[in-house]
């Protein structure tokens, strides 16, 4: 698969929005923070206009996760098109919105998760992008289209996908696992971890439950906190990227986990398997987005059309182990992660804002971690 993929430890990407809510940040909040990546000259900027982009800038600022793209995407493009790339990355969305606070300017393109779109738009971060530059969108899966998350395809060129299912030692655990409730199974207690995140974690328990992993109902989330903190004590812990090692070593046999991390870990154990639970879980994808104020803004589209190229597009999969929104990078894989299945897209949700009710969700959270 390449390179391991490095997933955040002090703020996923799921928890970014919940945390910034939590803390009483709305989108003028973060707006704030983030307003930081404006650079000089930003009236010019946003007077562009709204015909051609202009001609191709010599350079390009790109800011994405680490461990994220293969090892010469960025070389050929620059061979290709004779801009210089400065790509910069992040561990989390946290460290992105602290260096782009403490003054860092002049970024294009930013790679987020789908959720946090709305703190984007609503604070006017990012721009609507010219589609007349997007040659190679329609190489897009449809499944990645259209997302409830950017409605039109306004702002997003995909990056990456996943679920957030369960991986298995099919050699430690002799039946398979379908089901959310592995983690109430005292047979296997110490021998299975939950990710330390609350829409994974509380997500899951409402999905078990039947319910969507958006709920905002009281009785819903009550519930939900009741079988989190009941699965507790057969947890090891809560963990996310670093139960790799872990799933790989025999340590930990049961985890919640993304469906990219399994694949990384697979390729050292082969017994591993992942599942979908039947009852449902997390789909999540990151996609490129261009800052409104980005000084190179028709080198940033060259880039996203360079990244919707199927053998790009596949580059980036194999190296890292996650899914491609591009169906036409898939056929061009060896082991690619396959779409999910229409019974599977049944089961499957996008984590959406939460909203006001965000608070109420990271109250339930740090009932579930004191228990």
């Amino acid at each position: 698969m390449g390179r391991m993929m490095t997933r955040p430890n002090s703020l996923s990407r799921r928890e970014f929005l919940r945390q910034a809510t939590g803390l009483g940040l709305g989108l003028g909040g973060v707006g704030s923070l983030l307003a930081s990546c404006r650079g000089n000259g930003r009236a010019a900027r946003e007077e562009r206009a709204a015909g051609e982009l202009g001609p191709l800038e010599k350079e390009l600022h790109i800011y994405n996760w680490s461990d994220y793209i293969a090892d010469d995407t960025v070389a050929d493009f620059e061979r290709e098109f004779g801009v210089r790339v400065t790509y910069d990355t992040y561990e989390s969305l946290e460290e992105m919105v602290a260096r782009l606070q403490a003054g860092a300017t002049g970024y294009d393109v930013i790679v987020p998760t789908g959720y946090v779109m709305p703190v984007l738009t609503g604070g006017g971060l990012i721009a609507p992008l010219d589609q007349r530059y997007l040659t190679n969108r329609g190489n897009l899966s449809p499944i990645f289209q259209n997302l409830p998350t950017d409605p039109g395809n306004v702002y997003t060129v995909p990056w990456l996908w996943g679920t957030s299912g369960i991986a298995y030692r099919a050699d430690k655990v002799p039946e398979p696992i379908e089901s959310w409730s592995v983690f109430f199974d005292r047979h296997l207690a110490g021998k299975m971890t939950m990710m330390d995140d609350s829409r994974e974690v509380i997500g899951a328990m409402l999905r078990y439950r039947g319910h969507s992993l958006n709920s905002t109902d009281p009785g819903e989330l009550a519930q939900a906190r009741t079988d989190a903190i009941a699965a507790k004590p057969q947890l090891k812990a809560y963990l996310s990227a670093p139960v790799k090692g872990q799933l790989v070593s025999g340590d930990v046999w049961v985890a919640q986990l993304w469906s990219g991390d399994t694949a990384q870990a697979r390729t050292e154990r082969p017994e591993l398997r992942y599942v979908i639970p039947r009852e449902g879980c997390t789909i999540w994808s990151d996609a490129m987005c261009l800052l409104k104020a980005a000084p190179n803004p028709r080198a940033a589209h060259e880039w996203m059309n360079y990244i919707l190229r199927p053998e790009v597009g596949a580059a980036i999969a194999r190296a890292t182990g996650f899914g491609s929104p591009n169906a036409a990078a898939v056929r061009l894989l060896e082991h690619p992660v396959p779409y999910p299945t229409v019974e599977e897209l049944r089961r499957l949700e996008f984590p959406l804002d939460l909203g006001r009710d965000t608070a109420t969700w990271d109250r339930i959270w740090t009932e579930i971690k004191a228990a």
